[in-house]
């Protein structure tokens, strides 16, 4: 079984960053840090809780000037490269956050985002003055730096994964629009992957706003064309019918059907958690010119009060000549997942062509078993 993530901060780790302090400010204490940053319950501390104890402790043991503490940090920046490092720019968040503090604060968090990331940091700042904020983000959006260009689309994403959700922004996401327009051509794919991503979070609240965005930006820029694609994912995977006929999805004719036939069988019928089923389909498209076509399996998963939510699975998406017949295979495993939790009961599966349904089977979930009650 993998490391778990949070297994980064350990006694190694916080030993090794005591040293580096110690190297630039006489004053600290490496024993007292690492003592106290690992205080019980540090085992049962999961990833962000243990970040955010090292922050703190950081706080205890440096400086009690802000700016003197991030005097030191900036003397050891250079050497403290990589995901573990947000303790910095999350130092900017816990204890950077006043009004007279901003301009440095702010001037940290560019500095710190190339060596780690404060995606994350920079939220509360954009909660408490947005318009400010999105001030210097479209000035980060002009960086020569990709590391701060994606900062400026990252740290305003409506939905940040792992970050605080911005509900100013899900209410109106017009104050982002500005930095994603400086951005829709970056020659970063990194930078490029956040406006994506950014555009995928606005699609959820303010589907029409980027299907307008879609049409205005798609066509001018290979780069920004990739943008499109990917930000609007959600509304592929939805079968909005204005996206899907933006991207070339053949629909549905009046006189004939996309899908002519269509068979979707599942082996075994009843599986238990852990065990894995093979799905097999077939499906014949109409007869006539070619057509793009995306075909997925949706899984209406059991809830653990017994309703269902439905999940998509992609197995194809091509072009493909009129009157062709398709088949496939596809292995589906049903572990749990830190994502997905599987519960007992029947499990509808459907096979969805363009959006639409067209063949689906029944699986049975029973609960996992050790085999400890067979004889």
């Amino acid at each position: 079984m993998a490391e778990p993530l949070k297994a980064m901060y350990n006694e190694e780790f916080l030993k090794g960053l005591g040293a580096k302090l110690a190297a630039v400010y006489s004053g600290f204490d490496c024993r007292g840090f690492t003592a106290a940053a690992m205080k019980e319950p540090w085992e049962e501390l999961e990833l962000k809780a243990r970040m955010r104890r090292i922050t703190e402790t950081l706080g205890d043991f440096l400086p009690p000037r802000y700016e003197d503490a991030l005097q030191i940090l900036f003397a050891i920046d250079e050497q403290c490269i990589g995901f573990p490092y947000l303790i910095f720019p999350d130092f900017v968040e816990v204890f950077g956050g006043s009004e007279e503090h901003w301009e440095l604060s702010v001037a940290a968090l560019e500095r710190f985002t190339p060596k780690s990331s404060a995606e994350f940091a920079v939220r509360p700042f954009l909660l408490r003055d947005p318009q400010r904020m999105m001030a210097r983000m479209l000035i980060w959006a002009q960086s020569p730096g990709e590391h701060v260009r994606r900062l400026a689309s990252e740290g305003c994403r409506p939905r940040l994964p792992w970050g605080q959700a911005l509900p100013v922004f899900k209410r109106d996401p017009s104050p982002v629009l500005p930095v994603l327009e400086l951005l829709k051509a970056d020659p970063s794919l990194y930078v490029r992957k956040s406006v994506a991503n950014n555009l995928n979070d606005i699609a959820k609240d303010h589907p029409g706003v980027v299907i307008e965005t879609a049409h205005r930006w798609l066509g001018g820029n290979a780069h920004t064309d990739w943008i499109v694609r990917h930000g609007c994912r959600s509304l592929i995977r939805k079968a909005n019918p204005e996206i899907m006929a933006l991207f070339g999805y053949a629909a549905e004719a009046e006189d004939t059907p996309l899908v002519t036939s269509a068979v979707l069988a599942v082996e075994p019928g009843t599986v238990r958690t852990g065990d894995s089923c093979g799905l097999q389909y077939a499906l014949t498209i109409r007869e006539g010119d070619p057509v793009r076509i995306r075909i997925e399996y949706g899984i209406d998963f059991v809830k653990a009060g017994g309703k269902t939510s439905r999940k998509l699975f992609l197995l194809s998406d091509k072009t493909v000549p009129g009157g062709s017949r398709l088949t496939g295979t596809r292995t589906h495993r049903w572990a749990d997942l830190t994502t997905r939790r599987h519960y007992p009961g029947r499990h509808r599966i459907a096979l969805l062509v363009n959006g639409r349904e067209a063949a689906h089977t029944l699986l049975q979930l029973e609960p996992w078993s050790d085999g400890g009650d067979e004889e």
